[in-house]
């Protein structure tokens, strides 16, 4: 998978672009990435955001050896199969993707 793919994967997944990255939010804090993929000229790295605010990378893979999964469509190599909170977060985020998009939805007294 590419830059392109991988991107396109994401925005179908529950994550956005926030500073020129696809990431995912923190539930709570819905302006705040904790989850983003760093495209490099060569390779992708998978970053999560450590409570002082730094970046750390927790994976990374060349483009060349990240498929897709034939079932899920899941990026295989960048760590998402071994890290079970990912899906849970791209779940969550994509569910709130959803709400907000019915809009119109008023607060309930």
């Amino acid at each position: 998978m590419d830059k392109d793919e991988l991107t396109a994967w994401a925005l179908k997944n529950g994550w956005q672009v926030m500073a020129g990255a696809p990431s995912l939010t923190k539930p709570s804090n819905p302006k705040e990435a904790i989850v983003r993929m760093a495209f490099k000229a060569t390779v992708v790295n998978l970053e999560v955001k450590k409570p002082a605010g730094k970046w750390e990378k927790v994976s990374g893979e060349a483009y060349g050896k990240i498929q897709p999964d034939p079932d899920t469509g899941v990026p295989q190599g960048l760590g998402f199969e071994k890290i079970p909170s990912f899906s849970m977060l791209m779940q969550e985020n994509k569910d709130a993707q959803v709400f907000a998009s019915m809009g119109g939805m008023g607060k309930r007294r």
